[in-house]
């Protein structure tokens, strides 16, 4: 008897999250959300409409800051929720128009070659950027709560392309106004279906 290993999103009820045929190592502004396993409240509390950071908080604050100086022509804005985080990854090319990627360590694409899952792989810096930041800050935290091995995210993350200057001040304003709006946000543990 012979098994199918092959992908089906009906059944295993995971979907690509990346655009079909989109370049994610070209210039451009992404606006990621991701958030924790199981969507349990990590990083701290809204407080009167502010985030207050706990230790957990702290560490993904410090990662997330950081990205800036780990990729080469990367900029971000990012507040950070109880129980996940939403971002702005803003990609410039260098000075000379060079986007610097390098090799990535994300899941492979489905439906590709593995000549072209090379290839993609190595050229999609978002991802690249995202599971740096996941990787080390589980890492980081679950070294502090001594619990190794405990996933702290979810697998994937959401992700949505900037399209123009109106597009950018909406996403920024619903970054700012997230605490002010815990109470109604999908991501409130409270307001889950289960």
């Amino acid at each position: 008897m012979k098994l199918s290993l092959k992908f089906n999103p009906e059944i295993h009820g995971r979907q690509s999250i990346r655009l079909k045929d989109y370049d994610y190592t070209q210039a451009g502004a992404y606006f990621i959300t991701i958030c924790t396993w199981k969507r349990e409240c990590l990083f701290g509390d809204v407080v009167v409409g502010g985030m207050q950071l706990n230790e957990y908080g702290q560490i993904v604050h410090e990662y997330f800051q950081n990205i800036s100086d780990k990729f080469q022509n990367v900029k971000n804005e990012f507040i950070i929720m109880p129980n996940h985080v939403h971002g702005i990854i803003i990609i410039e090319p260098d000075d000379v128009g060079v986007i610097h990627v390098g090799a990535i360590h994300e899941l492979p694409l489905r439906n590709a070659s593995p000549s072209e899952l090379k290839t993609q792989r190595r050229k999609m810096l978002l991802p690249k950027i995202v599971g740096w930041l996941k990787m080390n800050s589980a890492k980081h935290i679950n070294k502090t709560r001594n619990m190794h091995g405990v996933p702290l995210w979810q697998r994937n993350y959401f992700e949505h392309i900037v399209r123009d200057e109106d597009d950018m001040n909406r996403i920024r304003q619903y970054i700012i106004n997230n605490p002010v709006r815990w109470d109604e946000d999908e991501n409130n543990p409270r307001n889950i279906k289960k």
